[in-house]
Formats: C-alpha cells, sequence, structure tokens
C-alpha cells in the first residue's frame, strides 16, 4: 500500500484516524497503530511481515539483554548488529554478491541464484532498528521493556517503508506521552496534501518522460533527450521523495509525532557537501553518527579521512541498491567530497554562482548513474550529454516526449525547488510568506491540490514509487 493510493487515501487513513481521535491515551493508541501499521505492511506481501516482527523481536531481546548484562554489552551490540546486517545482507545482496563473484570467474554464471523477493523498506526499518541498539549501548537512555513500543517504533506506518529514517531517541517519549491537538492536525493535513501533490501532480508526469527516455534504444537518443532525462529525473526523484517524505511527517504530527525534516531544498547547495547536508538528512545523519565517527572521521589525519569518505559513500550507493551503479553513484559524490576538502571547495566560495552550477552538474550527473539500468546505459547517456556533436542523429522527437504539459510541470518543478524559496528570504516578503502560511487563500489552493491529486489517480495515472525498491 502507498500514500497516494486510493485505498490509503480513502479507507485506510479515514478508518485509523478516526479510530485514534476516539482513543485519547497514547497506550491504546499505540496498539491500533501498531496492528494497522503491521496490517499496512503486509499488503500485498503478507509473508514479509513475518521478517518486519523479526527484527523487532531480535532487537527488543538484544536490548533488554544488553541492559541486563553489563559486562557483556559489546558482545550483544556486535550479535545485534550482525543479526541485523545478516537479514539485510541475505534478502537484497545476497544475489548481488553471488552475480559479482560469476562475473570475477572465468566462464560465470556457475552459481546458483536465490529465489528472494526484496521486501519493502528492509533499508530504512533495518537502520531505525540498528540506531535503538547502538545508542542504547552508548548509554543515551534506557532499554524499551515494553515489546510493542519498540514495535510501534519500527514499524509505524509514516516512515515505516521510505523514511524518513527516525532514531528512536528522537520519538522514544512521544510513543509514550503525546499530545494530538487541532493545531497539529491541521499542519499534519497541510503537509500531507503539499507531499501528495508533489508526488502525485509533479513527480509522476515527469516520471512518464523520463521511463519512455530510458526504454529506447540508445541509438534515437540524442544530445537533448538524454539532458532532457537526466533534468527531468533530478526534478522527479527530488518530488518522489521530498513528497513522501513530506506526507510521512505529516502524518505522523496527525498522529501526535514531530518527525525531524528530511529535505531543506538541497538544489540551491553551493558545494556537494552541503548538498548532503540537505539531501536525505536523516540517511546522511545516520551515516555520519553510526560508520563515519566510529571509523574515525577526520580525527585522524588527512589520508585516514578520505579512506573513510571513500567507504561512506560506498556504503551509501550500496544502501541505495544492489548494483554497481549505485556503488559508482555513491563513489562519484565521494570523489567530490574530497575534491572539495583538498581546496576546491574555497575556490567555489569566490562565486556563489559558479558554485551553484557545479553542483547540480555534479548532481545531474550523479542521477544518470542512479537511474540507468546498469552502469552501461549511464555511460552512454552521459556521452551523449556531453558530446553533442556525436550523437546528433537520434530520431526520437523531443516535442512528442514533452508535450505543453509536461514542460509547464518541469517549469513549476524548477521554480519551486528552491529559487521561490530563497527570494521569500529577503525581509520584505517574508510577511507575506507568514499571511499565505494557514490563511483563505492557502486553504483553497491545499483544497485544489488534493482534488487534482485524487482526479489523476482515480484516472489510474502512472503512480510509481522510486525509493520503494530500498
Amino acid at each position: 500500500m502507498v500514500f497516494s493510493s486510493m485505498t490509503f487515501l480513502w479507507l485506510f487513513l479515514p478508518v485509523v484516524f478516526v479510530l485514534c481521535l476516539l482513543i485519547r491515551k497514547p497506550k491504546y493508541q499505540n496498539i491500533l497503530l501498531l496492528i494497522f501499521s503491521l496490517f499496512f505492511y503486509a499488503w500485498g506481501m503478507p509473508y514479509y511481515v513475518i521478517l518486519l516482527l523479526v527484527s523487532v523481536i531480535i532487537n527488543w531481546i538484544c536490548g533488554v539483554w544488553m541492559e541486563k548484562w553489563e559486562k557483556g554489552r559489546t558482545v550483544v551490540l556486535i550479535v545485534s548488529i550482525v543479526a541485523n546486517l545478516g537479514l539485510l545482507g541475505y534478502f537484497k545482496y545476497a544475489n548481488f554478491i553471488l552475480n559479482t563473484i560469476d562475473a570475477l570467474i572465468p566462464g560465470g554464471n556457475t552459481l546458483p541464484r536465490l529465489n528472494i523477493g526484496l521486501p519493502i523498506g528492509i533499508s530504512f526499518f533495518t537502520f531505525q532498528a540498528m540506531s535503538y541498539v547502538i545508542d542504547l549501548y552508548r548509554g543515551e537512555y534506557k532499554a524499551q521493556k515494553n515489546p510493542l513500543n519498540l514495535a510501534l517504533y519500527i514499524s509505524f506506518f509514516p516512515q515505516l517503508i521510505a523514511g524518513p529514517i527516525v532514531k528512536y531517541r528522537d520519538v522514544n517519549k512521544q510513543i509514550v506521552e503525546r499530545t494530538v491537538t487541532g493545531e497539529k492536525i491541521a499542519l499534519g493535513f497541510r503537509r500531507f496534501i503539499y507531499g501528495l501533490a508533489k508526488k502525485v501532480i509533479i513527480s509522476n508526469i515527469l516520471a512518464i518522460s523520463v521511463d519512455r527516455i530510458y526504454a529506447t534504444d540508445m541509438t534515437r537518443v540524442n544530445s537533448a533527450l538524454a539532458w532532457t532525462a537526466a533534468i527531468c529525473y533530478t526534478l522527479q526523484i527530488y518530488y518522489d521523495f521530498s513528497g513522501y517524505s513530506d506526507m510521512a511527517i505529516g502524518l505522523g504530527r496527525m498522529f501526535g509525532f514531530d518527525f525531524l525534516e528530511n529535505f531543506n531544498y538541497p538544489y540551491i547547495s553551493s558545494s556537494i557537501k552541503e548538498f548532503w547536508r540537505r539531501w536525505h538528512i536523516s540517511m546522511s545523519s545516520w551515516f555520519r553518527e553510526y560508520l563515519y565517527i566510529p571509523l574515525g572521521g577526520n580525527r585522524k589525519g588527512k589520508i585516514r579521512t578520505y579512506i573513510n569518505l571513500f567507504i561512506v559513500f560506498a556504503a551509501t550507493g550500496l544502501w541505495h541498491g544492489a548494483s554497481w551503479n549505485f556503488v559508482g553513484w555513491g563513489l562519484f559524490h565521494g570523489f567530490f567530497i574530497i575534491l572539495e576538502r583538498l581546496g576546491f571547495g574555497k575556490l567555489l566560495e569566490k562565486s556563489k554562482i559558479l558554485s551553484r552550477i557545479y553542483c547540480l552538474l555534479v548532481v545531474i550527473v550523479g542521477w544518470v548513474f542512479f537511474r540507468a539500468n546498469d552502469t552501461g546505459t549511464a555511460i552512454e547517456i552521459i556521452k551523449r550529454m556531453f558530446m553533442p556533436w556525436q550523437y546528433n542523429s537520434g530520431n526520437m522527437i523531443l516535442g512528442v516526449i514533452m508535450n505543453a504539459k509536461t514542460l509547464l510541470i518541469t517549469f513549476i518543478a524548477i521554480i519551486a525547488c528552491g529559487p521561490v524559496q530563497q527570494i521569500f528570504k529577503i525581509k520584505a516578503l517574508e510577511k507575506v510568506a507568514a499571511k499565505w502560511k494557514n490563511s483563505l487563500p492557502e486553504a483553497i489552493v491545499l483544497a485544489l491540490l488534493l482534488f487534482y491529486s485524487i482526479t489523476l489517480l482515480a484516472n489510474d495515472a502512472y503512480n510509481p514509487f522510486i525509493y520503494f525498491r530500498f
């Protein structure tokens, strides 16, 4: 089940929301939310809910065990990490490892493959479970004695299948005690509708053009189409994922939870370092806290720092998908992070315009590796982007791919992903923005956005979700 589905919007959400309003005590709300969260996850793939419950049980036992066995805390931590990564590795990376080994063996294709489906959201709920045990080991809180509360933290449906990655320390008190106010509910609905519109009206429409170009024989793709695919995907993935995060944060507020922000207009960044402070913030902070700093961070000299950064960005790429093009995407970003540390970052500070053009160009090229089915396809797209004189004979018609509706959506997507927000930072315009928020005109716009989004969904509009596979 996805947030942008008629089943969720017309049945699941209204039922859960009304029942939670009737059940005022958090203790009983938690039981209700847990039941519906498990049902939400089981929708379409019921047997994988067992895997989710296994993850909950393992981490609950490890947490209680760690608190009781003071001298063996490190042993328990290792057991927990091995168990979590073992589940993730088996279900997500087993065939990737076998494929890689086969590729290195002359003759290849000799190893058997495992018939394993990828459990939705396994990377997200595994990382949440690991952060719970690791922070418990560090003494940041007491172990959660109630397994139902820990189960709700790991499986809560707003952030279960596509994040944001919520740390236990940020919501542990809210699980036990929280207040749902009319203002919070209104803000939650407001945020949810904006997120739904970003996903359905912008991302889904751009996805049609992107997928058509990538599904075409490369001999028919010229430079203009390659750039169109790259730019449209850059916008598609932002509105897809940030839209989902907006919906998750909005849903959390509707049920009394405050989740941290996950995006902060990353496409206005002036360096790749800044980009990763603004893009998928919950994942970036997770890798910083639980991998980069434990590896030594920047405390053990420059060479070790660069090695740590390469490890982190390789892991970041691999976290997104069991394929070498994802690893390449991660290392591509890691390369520019290190380049900026070597002194290029100081040069970027001399020109805001050039630094932003540089950052956006790196990000767009990186997304080509991310979107392509394999590294070879990514390289072909990039060659067409930067060597147009060699690939000007493609016979696909750009006007067919980018019709008037798609061009309008692209224009809206570009101006709404950062430039307009930057303009409204001017003090003279801040009052206008403040008056707009929660005003009658905004309420009318929200109603229209909701109506149009539902209309598109009712007409079986194309509705892919990029981050489901992670």
